[in-house]
């Protein structure tokens, strides 16, 4: 098939990605207003920029500026960010004004809520639309595709449906993979699943909050749990809360969603207020253990990402934390493999913030190390290096990575989420 994508999204790369590898036709529209300056993409996943490559090398894929994706092109896949809406809009209605051979196959993959799809068809009625909700997990972009069992695809026609099942064969060989529902009902699932998901991580920090104080290891009821078929070790680890920009975006727009029909129910407030209240948890404890006097002192950051693998600061804790403790008088040396530069950005140079490059530079000097994004690299670390470079011998796991015992043995004050 010719098949032209819309977005940098990483769903948009991902999917162009896939489906040139199995042969179609791929003309990629990257530019953000879609016009002749057309950039060529890539990801911080390097696994998608080697198939984005190798699909550009064989011919498969190619960046093309809006004007020339041919008149014949027989689905059109949008995949836009949730803040994004009107650069969709916008590129609906450039096309409506195209004389493309009615009727298309229309896919909007992109996170804008409810009724998102609805807003698009508006300027091209007489397509067929297709509802494909973005299950992009950043850092296992790939493998979040192909190795789904089941995919949801709202669809209004027999005929949308053929084809899209179609498109997606390469991936989902079995029928039994389809979940086919109307349009409406697929984002509504979409946005179900994100609170869902929500839920189960927000109802873990309220039991490590609990299993504090009782003097119980959550680690130990997290496992207990996982093991109960019923429900699975899926989102069940206490932390630091979630982030992201779609998953915090589907949780917010289900709440509203809810809220706006009158249903008197509070449950997505409350998962929200929850992760928020957690994102403080690093600090409470820090807090606490200086006796409510931090002024002057150094506090090393492992991790801004929301979470590894991506270097996305969007809705993270890290900005939560940050902000207490430079109100507290604190400086902060921060170690990120990927987010440096999105810190930067935002932040900008300050006295207080120092971003290092090496992850045992941050820690020189510190009177703390709070771990707030379990990349890899941090979980086996030298921790007599550690000690060495850090003023006072004190980790705040907000991802429980380290075995409690371990670290004391080695000299530390530890700290985890509802570890003892």
């Amino acid at each position: 098939m010719k098949i032209a994508v819309f977005g940098t999204t990483l769903h948009a790369g991902v999917m162009a990605a896939l489906l040139a590898e199995y042969g179609n036709q791929i003309y990629w529209c990257t530019s953000v207003t879609c016009e002749e300056n057309i950039s060529v993409l890539s990801y911080q996943d390097q696994e998608v920029n080697n198939y984005l490559n190798k699909q550009r090398k064989s011919g498969f894929l190619q960046e093309s500026p809006f004007s020339t994706i041919p008149l014949d092109v027989e689905v059109y896949l949008f995949c836009f960010s949730p803040t994004q809406i009107q650069l969709a809009l916008n590129t609906v209605e450039k096309l409506s004004q195209r004389p493309i051979v009615h009727p298309r196959l229309m896919v909007n993959g992109s996170t804008f809520g409810l009724h998102g799809t609805d807003q698009l068809k508006q300027y091209l009625p007489k397509d067929e639309w297709v509802y494909f909700p973005d299950v992009i997990q950043e850092g296992n972009a790939i493998n979040s595709v192909l190795h789904v069992k089941h995919v949801i695809v709202g669809v209004e026609s027999n005929h949308a449906r053929d084809t899209m099942q179609e498109l997606l064969r390469p991936f989902f060989r079995f029928s039994y993979q389809y979940l086919f529902m109307p349009i409406l009902d697929a984002e509504f699932t979409k946005l179900s699943i994100s609170g869902m998901l929500a839920t189960r991580i927000s109802y873990m920090n309220d039991l490590a909050m609990v299993a504090e104080k009782l003097g119980i290891d959550i680690a130990n009821v997290k496992h207990g749990i996982a093991a109960d078929t019923r429900i699975g070790a899926a989102y069940l680890s206490a932390g630091v809360g979630f982030g992201g920009e779609n998953f915090s975006h589907d949780i917010l727009t289900l709440s509203s969603t809810v809220s706006e029909t009158g249903v008197k129910s509070r449950l997505l407030e409350q998962v929200w207020a929850i992760n928020e209240q957690q994102k403080e948890i690093l600090f409470r404890k820090l807090w606490n253990y200086y006796h409510c006097n931090l002024n002057g002192k150094t506090v090393a950051i492992w991790g801004a990402s929301f979470k590894e693998n991506t270097s996305s600061i969007h809705n993270s804790p890290i900005h939560i934390l940050l902000a207490a403790l430079w109100a507290q008088g604190v400086t902060v040396r921060l170690h990120d493999p990927q987010a440096l530069d999105e810190i930067a950005v935002t932040y900008g140079d300050r006295e207080n913030l120092v971003l290092c490059t090496d992850q045992y530079e941050a820690a020189q000097g510190a009177h703390a190390l709070c771990l707030v994004t379990a990349w890899k690299q941090y979980w086996s670390p030298d921790f007599k290096q550690l000690q060495q470079m850090m003023q006072h011998p004190l980790i705040l796991d907000g991802r429980n990575i380290y075995d409690p015992a371990y670290v004391k043995a080695k000299g530390f004050a530890y700290e985890g989420v509802g570890r003892l």
